[in-house]
Protein backbone atom coordinates (compact mmCIF):
# COMPACT_ATOMS: atom_id res chain seq x y z
CA UNK A 1 0.00 0.00 0.00
CA UNK A 2 1.41 3.62 -0.91
CA UNK A 3 0.22 6.52 0.42
CA UNK A 4 1.84 10.21 -0.37
CA UNK A 5 3.70 11.29 2.43
CA UNK A 6 4.55 15.10 0.61
CA UNK A 7 3.19 17.47 -1.87
CA UNK A 8 4.86 18.78 -4.38
CA UNK A 9 5.87 22.63 -4.49
CA UNK A 10 3.56 24.80 -5.79
CA UNK A 11 4.80 26.67 -9.38
CA UNK A 12 4.61 29.95 -10.66
CA UNK A 13 1.77 30.69 -13.46
CA UNK A 14 2.96 30.70 -16.96
CA UNK A 15 4.38 34.03 -18.08
CA UNK A 16 2.34 36.01 -20.73
CA UNK A 17 3.40 36.03 -23.74
CA UNK A 18 3.41 39.27 -25.42
CA UNK A 19 2.88 39.74 -29.07
CA UNK A 20 5.61 41.96 -31.30
CA UNK A 21 4.34 44.03 -33.27
CA UNK A 22 4.67 42.67 -36.83
CA UNK A 23 4.91 45.07 -40.27
CA UNK A 24 1.16 43.23 -40.95
CA UNK A 25 -0.16 44.61 -37.56
CA UNK A 26 0.89 48.11 -38.29
CA UNK A 27 -0.67 47.76 -41.99
CA UNK A 28 -3.78 46.91 -40.81
CA UNK A 29 -3.84 49.77 -38.67
CA UNK A 30 -3.03 52.56 -40.83
CA UNK A 31 -5.78 50.79 -43.46
CA UNK A 32 -8.30 51.13 -40.45
CA UNK A 33 -7.23 54.85 -39.71
CA UNK A 34 -7.39 55.63 -43.00
CA UNK A 35 -10.78 53.63 -44.28
CA UNK A 36 -12.00 55.71 -40.99
CA UNK A 37 -10.57 58.90 -42.07
CA UNK A 38 -12.16 58.67 -45.32
CA UNK A 39 -15.58 57.78 -43.63
CA UNK A 40 -15.51 61.11 -41.45
CA UNK A 41 -14.52 63.01 -44.68
CA UNK A 42 -17.28 61.51 -46.71
CA UNK A 43 -20.09 62.06 -43.30
CA UNK A 44 -18.87 65.76 -43.40
CA UNK A 45 -18.65 66.50 -47.04
CA UNK A 46 -22.50 65.00 -46.91
CA UNK A 47 -23.08 67.21 -43.92
CA UNK A 48 -21.75 70.46 -45.07
CA UNK A 49 -23.15 70.05 -48.30
CA UNK A 50 -26.71 69.08 -47.60
CA UNK A 51 -29.24 70.91 -49.96
CA UNK A 52 -32.97 70.40 -48.45
CA UNK A 53 -34.54 71.62 -51.62
CA UNK A 54 -33.22 68.40 -52.97
CA UNK A 55 -33.91 66.34 -50.40
CA UNK A 56 -37.54 67.88 -50.80
CA UNK A 57 -37.99 67.21 -54.39
CA UNK A 58 -35.82 64.00 -54.73
CA UNK A 59 -36.58 61.94 -51.80
CA UNK A 60 -39.78 60.59 -52.60
CA UNK A 61 -38.54 59.33 -56.02
CA UNK A 62 -36.22 57.55 -53.27
CA UNK A 63 -38.51 56.28 -51.46
CA UNK A 64 -40.60 55.21 -54.82
CA UNK A 65 -37.90 53.54 -56.53
CA UNK A 66 -36.88 51.93 -52.97
CA UNK A 67 -40.42 50.08 -52.88
CA UNK A 68 -39.95 48.84 -56.77
CA UNK A 69 -36.77 47.34 -56.21
CA UNK A 70 -37.92 45.69 -53.17
CA UNK A 71 -40.89 44.22 -54.57
CA UNK A 72 -38.79 43.21 -57.65
CA UNK A 73 -36.67 40.92 -55.34
CA UNK A 74 -39.15 39.33 -53.46
CA UNK A 75 -41.63 38.47 -56.30
CA UNK A 76 -37.86 36.73 -58.09
CA UNK A 77 -36.95 35.40 -54.84
CA UNK A 78 -40.17 33.65 -54.32
CA UNK A 79 -40.64 32.82 -57.80
CA UNK A 80 -37.31 31.68 -58.57
CA UNK A 81 -37.47 29.31 -55.12
CA UNK A 82 -40.76 27.83 -56.61
CA UNK A 83 -38.91 27.26 -60.05
CA UNK A 84 -35.89 25.58 -58.13
CA UNK A 85 -37.74 22.56 -56.93
CA UNK A 86 -38.28 20.54 -60.25
CA UNK A 87 -35.10 21.70 -61.50
CA UNK A 88 -33.25 20.88 -58.55
CA UNK A 89 -35.32 17.10 -58.45
CA UNK A 90 -34.50 17.12 -62.61
CA UNK A 91 -30.85 17.85 -61.56
CA UNK A 92 -30.78 14.64 -59.05
CA UNK A 93 -32.94 12.63 -61.50
CA UNK A 94 -31.32 9.20 -63.20
CA UNK A 95 -33.30 10.49 -66.41
CA UNK A 96 -30.49 11.45 -68.90
CA UNK A 97 -32.86 13.75 -70.32
CA UNK A 98 -34.51 15.27 -67.60
CA UNK A 99 -31.02 15.71 -65.42
CA UNK A 100 -29.33 17.35 -68.55
CA UNK A 101 -31.95 19.88 -69.36
CA UNK A 102 -31.61 21.05 -66.12
CA UNK A 103 -27.95 21.00 -66.48
CA UNK A 104 -27.74 23.27 -69.06
CA UNK A 105 -30.67 25.72 -68.11
CA UNK A 106 -28.06 26.30 -64.96
CA UNK A 107 -24.81 25.93 -66.75
CA UNK A 108 -26.40 28.58 -69.24
CA UNK A 109 -28.11 31.09 -66.72
CA UNK A 110 -24.69 31.09 -63.99
CA UNK A 111 -22.61 31.13 -66.64
CA UNK A 112 -23.86 34.48 -68.07
CA UNK A 113 -24.27 37.83 -66.68
CA UNK A 114 -27.45 38.90 -65.57
CA UNK A 115 -27.52 42.32 -67.77
CA UNK A 116 -26.99 40.20 -70.80
CA UNK A 117 -30.14 37.24 -69.99
CA UNK A 118 -31.86 40.93 -69.24
CA UNK A 119 -31.09 42.56 -72.66
CA UNK A 120 -31.95 39.32 -74.72
CA UNK A 121 -35.89 39.16 -72.93
CA UNK A 122 -36.13 42.52 -73.30
CA UNK A 123 -34.97 43.37 -76.93
CA UNK A 124 -34.44 40.02 -78.22
CA UNK A 125 -37.95 38.66 -77.40
CA UNK A 126 -39.16 42.30 -78.40
CA UNK A 127 -38.69 41.82 -81.54
CA UNK A 128 -41.02 38.99 -82.06
CA UNK A 129 -43.81 41.36 -80.82
CA UNK A 130 -45.99 40.22 -83.93
CA UNK A 131 -45.96 36.52 -83.02
CA UNK A 132 -46.07 37.79 -79.47
CA UNK A 133 -49.10 39.25 -80.38
CA UNK A 134 -50.75 36.66 -81.76
CA UNK A 135 -50.41 34.44 -78.70
CA UNK A 136 -51.51 36.88 -76.40
CA UNK A 137 -47.95 37.25 -74.47
CA UNK A 138 -47.21 40.62 -75.78
CA UNK A 139 -48.39 42.87 -72.54
CA UNK A 140 -46.39 41.05 -70.58
CA UNK A 141 -42.88 41.67 -73.03
CA UNK A 142 -43.56 45.15 -73.48
CA UNK A 143 -43.58 46.32 -70.13
CA UNK A 144 -40.06 46.35 -68.83
CA UNK A 145 -40.67 46.11 -65.28
CA UNK A 146 -42.43 42.22 -66.52
CA UNK A 147 -39.55 41.90 -68.16
CA UNK A 148 -36.86 42.54 -65.21
CA UNK A 149 -38.55 39.87 -63.14
CA UNK A 150 -38.87 37.25 -65.43
CA UNK A 151 -35.05 37.94 -65.99
CA UNK A 152 -34.27 37.91 -61.98
CA UNK A 153 -36.40 35.03 -61.38
CA UNK A 154 -34.81 32.88 -64.52
CA UNK A 155 -31.30 33.66 -62.84
CA UNK A 156 -32.18 33.23 -59.06
CA UNK A 157 -34.00 29.58 -60.15
CA UNK A 158 -30.43 28.49 -61.28
CA UNK A 159 -28.94 29.78 -58.25
CA UNK A 160 -31.06 28.06 -55.90
CA UNK A 161 -31.91 24.53 -57.33
CA UNK A 162 -28.05 24.51 -57.41
CA UNK A 163 -28.37 25.04 -53.46
CA UNK A 164 -31.22 23.15 -52.64
CA UNK A 165 -29.52 20.05 -55.00
CA UNK A 166 -26.21 20.87 -52.84
CA UNK A 167 -28.40 20.95 -49.42
CA UNK A 168 -30.41 17.70 -50.20
CA UNK A 169 -27.15 15.88 -51.00
CA UNK A 170 -25.76 16.66 -48.38
CA UNK A 171 -27.52 14.95 -45.55
CA UNK A 172 -25.80 11.37 -44.99
CA UNK A 173 -27.13 8.44 -46.06
CA UNK A 174 -27.89 7.14 -42.74
CA UNK A 175 -30.51 9.31 -42.51
CA UNK A 176 -32.68 7.67 -45.36
CA UNK A 177 -31.72 4.10 -44.29
CA UNK A 178 -32.86 4.88 -40.40
CA UNK A 179 -36.39 6.03 -42.14
CA UNK A 180 -36.31 3.32 -44.65
CA UNK A 181 -35.77 0.80 -41.16
CA UNK A 182 -38.74 2.64 -39.48
CA UNK A 183 -40.75 2.28 -42.41
CA UNK A 184 -41.29 5.62 -42.91
CA UNK A 185 -42.78 6.41 -47.34
CA UNK A 186 -39.97 8.12 -49.08
CA UNK A 187 -42.57 11.12 -49.35
CA UNK A 188 -42.84 11.33 -45.62
CA UNK A 189 -38.93 11.16 -45.35
CA UNK A 190 -38.36 13.98 -48.00
CA UNK A 191 -41.06 15.86 -45.96
CA UNK A 192 -39.92 15.29 -42.37
CA UNK A 193 -36.15 14.27 -42.27
CA UNK A 194 -34.37 15.53 -45.48
CA UNK A 195 -36.12 18.81 -46.05
CA UNK A 196 -35.45 20.35 -42.83
CA UNK A 197 -31.55 19.34 -42.71
CA UNK A 198 -31.19 20.24 -46.01
CA UNK A 199 -32.60 23.44 -45.38
CA UNK A 200 -30.56 24.63 -42.14
CA UNK A 201 -27.09 23.65 -44.76
CA UNK A 202 -28.61 25.71 -48.10
CA UNK A 203 -30.15 28.51 -44.95
CA UNK A 204 -26.79 31.02 -45.01
CA UNK A 205 -26.41 30.19 -48.98
CA UNK A 206 -29.86 31.14 -49.42
CA UNK A 207 -28.92 34.61 -47.74
CA UNK A 208 -26.18 35.02 -49.94
CA UNK A 209 -28.45 34.53 -52.76
CA UNK A 210 -31.29 37.09 -51.42
CA UNK A 211 -28.11 39.82 -51.10
CA UNK A 212 -26.63 39.35 -54.63
CA UNK A 213 -30.30 39.78 -56.06
CA UNK A 214 -30.38 43.33 -54.13
CA UNK A 215 -27.72 44.57 -55.59
CA UNK A 216 -27.75 42.64 -58.82
CA UNK A 217 -31.52 44.43 -59.15
CA UNK A 218 -29.90 47.40 -60.44
CA UNK A 219 -29.08 46.21 -63.70
CA UNK A 220 -33.31 47.05 -64.47
CA UNK A 221 -32.59 50.69 -64.85
CA UNK A 222 -30.84 50.04 -67.77
CA UNK A 223 -34.38 49.19 -69.61
CA UNK A 224 -36.16 52.69 -68.42
CA UNK A 225 -37.50 50.39 -65.12
CA UNK A 226 -37.48 53.40 -62.08
CA UNK A 227 -35.98 51.21 -59.61
CA UNK A 228 -33.79 52.54 -56.76
CA UNK A 229 -31.08 53.03 -58.99
CA UNK A 230 -33.77 54.32 -62.01
CA UNK A 231 -34.63 56.95 -59.79
CA UNK A 232 -31.17 57.90 -58.69
CA UNK A 233 -29.66 58.26 -62.61
CA UNK A 234 -33.06 60.57 -62.90
CA UNK A 235 -31.94 62.76 -59.94
CA UNK A 236 -28.34 62.78 -60.90
CA UNK A 237 -29.31 63.51 -64.82
CA UNK A 238 -31.19 67.04 -63.27
CA UNK A 239 -28.91 67.42 -60.79
CA UNK A 240 -25.13 66.33 -61.55
CA UNK A 241 -24.64 66.29 -57.93
CA UNK A 242 -22.71 62.99 -57.30
CA UNK A 243 -24.30 62.59 -53.94
CA UNK A 244 -27.15 60.86 -55.58
CA UNK A 245 -25.24 58.18 -55.92
CA UNK A 246 -23.65 58.50 -52.83
CA UNK A 247 -27.60 58.04 -51.60
CA UNK A 248 -28.33 55.16 -53.81
CA UNK A 249 -24.93 53.37 -52.00
CA UNK A 250 -26.59 54.27 -48.45
CA UNK A 251 -29.82 52.77 -49.55
CA UNK A 252 -28.02 49.61 -50.76
CA UNK A 253 -26.05 48.97 -47.98
CA UNK A 254 -28.29 49.93 -45.37
CA UNK A 255 -30.93 47.22 -47.02
CA UNK A 256 -27.96 44.46 -47.29
CA UNK A 257 -27.31 45.33 -43.31
CA UNK A 258 -30.56 44.93 -41.95
CA UNK A 259 -31.12 41.51 -44.22
CA UNK A 260 -27.57 40.37 -42.83
CA UNK A 261 -29.05 40.72 -38.91
CA UNK A 262 -32.42 39.34 -39.32
CA UNK A 263 -31.15 36.13 -41.44
CA UNK A 264 -28.31 35.77 -38.93
CA UNK A 265 -31.10 36.02 -36.36
CA UNK A 266 -33.13 33.55 -38.43
CA UNK A 267 -30.09 31.25 -38.37
CA UNK A 268 -29.15 31.29 -35.18
CA UNK A 269 -33.19 30.51 -33.84
CA UNK A 270 -33.36 27.48 -36.39
CA UNK A 271 -29.75 26.37 -35.22
CA UNK A 272 -30.26 26.77 -31.89
CA UNK A 273 -30.37 22.88 -31.13
CA UNK A 274 -27.33 22.30 -32.83
CA UNK A 275 -25.11 24.76 -30.14
CA UNK A 276 -23.04 23.10 -27.68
Amino acid sequence: MSFVDRMIPPRPAPAIETKSVSAARITGILLLVLWASLAAALAYMMISNWDTDKFVRYGPRYLSGLWVTASLVTLSIVFGAALSLPIAFARMSGNRVLNGIAYAYVYIFRGTPLLAQLYLIYYGLGSFRPQLESVGLWWFFREAWYCGLLSMTLNTAAYQAEILRGAIQSVPKGQHEGAQSLGLPPTVTFRKIILPQALIVALRPYGNEIILMIKGSAVVAVVTVLDLMGQTRYAFSRTFDYQAYLWAAIFYLSIVEVLRHVWAAIEARLTRHLKR
